[in-house]
């Protein structure tokens, strides 16, 4: 998939620029025609290109999510409270203290200050605000209930946020106890083994099996640490960019759907994901064949997110996203039944909402399995690590106190 920046009509007196991902240009044109749309201009994104039209690209990266979720909520206050469009963007631009995100604010003020809408400036941004995040907004546009549409969405990206923050506050003291005892075992093994070494071989005699072992290893360690930490920082890097690629990150992405607990943890968050998005979307007048695009955007696992353009050209086709979401193998039966019944009152939103609460408690029950576990196991085996090298520096002293006696 390569990405197109594209200028188009969204009324006869309205045109906007924006980018949209497609296997090629007559794909990216009529991608915009289904979003109702009139092309006017549609061209392959160049890495030069992208920074000339807009230095702040480069900045994306290095915006935070809570950052965005602040904007989104001063956005939506501030609308609420009667400030235009302008006013509240103006306003933010100064209390923003991210450089990054107020050369972004300030430069969406001058577009809206020049008669463009506030989707259409936020569309500029791609990295930054995704299609889902463009999309409710042109929703609350449309209809006349920005304030409100805002309101929702920072409510949802809140939401989002605590969910992040639920899982780095989980994982953050088995990663400290992983992080402790690697540096622990590694600092033994290069720098207080060798000291211990040469008393050993001072004392003349045959050391036991575990001793020689340790010493070994510490040799190993002491004479190649620069390569191994050479390796592993190649090999991170590799993985890297391994996962730029849509192969890649397709093949890393399948990887941890079939590892044992971390698979069903990532299913059950995106599956969470999935409903709570598209619930957002179609409860904001958005179309499903809109928020199917834009949820294929936001989501993290390649394997899921090309499910969701399949099903997206599914329901183009004509099928209903019943019938779509029962052909997948990532989606459980309750799942599709669920939405079977909200297709059937014309509300599927609310299924769709039901189906988010009931998948974020399972992964919240999950993060708590996965953590009981993996705690203690960390533990046990830097233990057992620590363990073996204390016991393998003792053993010689003790068989020399044998001896003298």
């Amino acid at each position: 998939m390569a990405k197109f920046i594209y200028r188009a009509k969204q009324s006869p007196t309205e045109i906007f620029d924006g980018s949209i991902d497609a296997s090629d240009r007559d794909d990216a044109i009529k991608k915009i025609s289904e979003l109702g749309y009139f092309p006017l201009e549609v061209k392959e994104e160049k890495s030069v290109i992208r920074q000339k039209q807009d230095f702040s690209f480069s900045f994306s990266k290095k915006i935070k999510s809570n950052q965005l979720v602040i904007f989104i909520r001063q956005l939506s206050d501030l609308l609420d409270s009667g400030l235009t469009v302008l006013q509240s963007v103006e306003l933010i631009q100064k209390q923003t203290q991210n450089p990054q995100l107020k050369t972004i604010v300030s430069q969406i003020g001058e577009f809206i200050a020049d008669g463009n809408s506030l989707s259409a400036a936020l569309s500029r941004y791609p990295d930054v605000f995704d299609g889902f995040f463009v999309s409710i907004v042109k929703s609350g546009e449309i209809s006349g209930s920005l304030s409100v549409v805002l309101k929702r969405l920072a409510d949802f990206s809140e939401r989002e946020e605590e969910i992040k923050s639920k899982i780095r506050a989980s994982l953050a003291y088995p990663v400290l106890i992983a992080a402790v005892g690697a540096i622990t075992v590694f600092i033994l093994l290069t720098f207080v083994v060798p000291k211990l070494v040469e008393m050993f071989i001072e004392l003349s005699e045959k050391l036991p099996l575990p001793t020689v072992i340790l010493i070994n290893l510490s040799d190993f360690f002491s004479a190649f640490w620069w390569a191994i930490a050479t390796v592993i920082a190649l090999v991170i890097l590799y993985i890297k960019r391994i996962y730029k690629t849509s192969e890649g990150k397709f093949a890393i992405d399948n990887f941890k759907l079939g590892t044992p607990f971390l698979g069903d943890f990532i299913k059950k968050s995106q599956i969470a994901h999935f409903a709570r998005t598209l619930a957002t979307l179609l409860a904001n007048g958005v179309t499903i064949i809109q928020a199917l695009d834009a949820v294929a955007e936001v989501l993290d696992n390649e394997l899921l997110r090309q499910d969701t353009r399949r099903m997206l050209k599914e329901i183009t086709d004509g099928s209903s996203l019943t019938s779509a979401i029962s052909k997948s193998k990532y989606f459980p039966e309750v799942v599709v039944n669920l939405v079977a019944v909200g297709e059937q009152s014309g509300q599927p939103e609310n299924s769709l909402f039901k189906i988010a609460e009931s998948f974020e408690r399972q992964t919240d029950q999950t993060i708590k399995v996965i953590t009981s576990l993996l705690e203690p196991a960390l533990i046990l085996v830097v233990g057992l690590i620590v363990g073996f090298i204390v016991i393998a520096m003792l053993l010689p002293i003790f068989q020399m106190n044998l001896i003298i006696r």
